[in-house]
């Protein structure tokens, strides 16, 4: 499905009834990132999955004719973290959603914080997958600033090549090789624009310790015990920005690394459902 919001253009599935439970992708992903959470929990809630502006079906800028933006393309533009919250913001709106459980990873996690910090009212819940609360550091800054440059050289190609090692954990490498290739052709996917926006908009995003010290929604915290791009040591520090009232959760997944969702599917949904299970109990 695509909606059209201000001026840009976000694809997006919607699957299910009951608790709205929104996820939203990391970096360099797409939609496709929670389909094995959406499948198997879309029978007991409303699974919603969008693609960030600049990703999968959703376009990347805003049209300057008045025309319909093209989707899953356009040439880059200033786009933040915020920007991306606003958009789910948004999208939540023009689907009728008073609250959702909002569960994003690595990059959805930066843009879930920031749904929390923006627009609290629409949070009913917080899930953080394998993602930090800190922001870049001079050394991250130019790692960034050196993606976005072989990318506008070489393309999402070189990218996925360049990310696939940190993406996945050394399990996932070594035994599944059809995890490994779906996760490759997911990041080749992306598109440029989508690349360059969000490496700008992730070197750019502010500390978020001082966010999660106001969070007062229950807030599960889950990590790939191989992740080695937000490792444990992360997840943990998360846990000590979390306000008390957050009553944090905090999940490593065996054998997992940065993409657990995909590499550990299973896994990730056992411990989301649990969780959401436990919030229906306590509406």
């Amino acid at each position: 499905m695509i909606a059209a919001l201000s001026g840009v253009q976000i694809g997006f599935d919607d699957t299910g009834s009951g608790t709205p439970v929104l996820f939203i992708h990391g970096f360099p992903h797409d939609r496709s990132l929670w389909d094995d959470q959406c499948s198997a929990l879309s029978t007991h809630v409303r699974c919603i999955a969008p693609d960030l502006r600049g990703f999968g079906e959703s376009s990347a800028t805003v049209s300057e004719t008045g025309e319909p933006p093209v989707v899953g393309s356009g040439t880059s533009e200033s786009v933040s973290i915020d920007q991306y919250a606003d958009d789910l913001a948004q999208l939540l709106v023009h689907l009728d959603v008073k609250q959702a459980v909002v569960c994003g990873l690595s990059m959805g996690g930066y843009v879930a914080m920031a749904v929390w910090r923006r627009h609290p009212h629409l949070v009913r819940a917080l899930v953080l997958c394998d993602t930090k609360a800190g922001a870049d550091t001079d050394e991250g800054r130019k790692k960034r600033n050196e993606l976005i440059a072989l990318a506008e050289r070489e393309g999402s190609d070189a990218v996925a090549a360049a990310q696939i090692t940190g993406m996945l954990g050394k399990t996932t490498r070594d035994k599944r090789p059809d995890i490994v290739a779906r996760t490759e052709a997911m990041m080749r996917r992306a598109s440029v624009a989508g690349i360059v926006g969000a490496l700008t908009a992730m070197r750019d995003r502010p500390d978020a310790k001082s966010t999660l010290s106001t969070v007062t929604v229950p807030t599960l915290v889950v990590v790939g015990d191989e992740d080695v791009l937000t490792p444990v040591a992360e997840a943990l520090g998360i846990m000590s920005a979390l306000s008390p009232e957050a009553t944090a959760k905090l999940e490593v997944v065996q054998g997992a690394g940065h993409a657990s969702c995909m590499e550990r599917p299973a896994a990730v949904t056992h411990v989301l459902a649990d969780f959401l299970a436990a919030l229906s109990v306590h509406s």
